[in-house]
């Protein structure tokens, strides 16, 4: 991670409180009784002020994406935290999106980063791999009804490669203040810098 101020933290480097709330490796349950593995790789950002001076993308920083209320435990509301490698891929195909529309795109509190303790990780919420962005405004334009989200829903779809969008509704599954948008249950292991100058059979 040579351009990146976040370092990278693996399982066992994890501060054993960190490692209850995080559950590597552990599994959860999807809507259909599917096992998912949780991240086992994991980004530290030791302050809101780094949070909100570091770059994911050109148009993205960390805060963004890691904003929570109280319905997040208490440890996950302070610093250092730690988030999913992931967290990198949802902010570049965000990025995609915004270059798309031309203006802010703005995530939701709790519509990014959410831990396996948070009060709304119910089932394996994609929310905890990193990978989801509940989105409740684009520029001036809140999404708040069927016709604004369907739009920017569509073009979420055709400039974000495999991009799962929530449909428009009030059932369990559809969203109807919000465009939600998941690159699905992504494990993002990069190579950091000393696993990068060691050498392999392939190299």
């Amino acid at each position: 991670m040579t351009t990146l101020p976040l370092p990278l933290v693996l399982p066992g480097d994890l501060p054993r409180e960190w490692r209850q709330v995080l559950r590597p490796g552990e599994t959860l349950r999807d809507r259909s009784g599917i096992e998912r593995v949780l991240p086992s790789s994991f980004l530290r950002v030791d302050s809101w002020h780094q949070a909100l001076e570091t770059d994911l993308t050109v148009h993205f920083k960390a805060w963004e994406l890691i904003g929570v209320d109280v319905r997040e435990t208490l440890l996950a509301r302070s610093f250092p935290r730690y988030v999913p490698c992931a967290i990198l891929l949802l902010a570049g195909a965000l990025e995609l999106f915004r270059l798309e529309v031309g203006t802010y795109v703005h995530v939701a509190a709790n519509g990014g980063y959410r831990s396996p303790a948070h009060a709304l990780s119910r089932h394996a919420s994609r929310h905890c791999w990193g990978t989801a962005a509940n989105i409740y405004r684009i520029g001036d334009t809140y999404l708040d009804n069927r016709e604004e989200i369907e739009k920017y829903a569509a073009i979420a779809r055709r400039v974000i490669p495999g991009a799962w969008i929530r449909p428009w509704g009030q059932e369990d599954g559809e969203a109807d203040d919000h465009l939600h948008i998941d690159i699905g249950y992504t494990l993002f292991d990069p190579v950091d810098v000393q696993d990068a100058s060691q050498p392999t059979e392939e190299s």
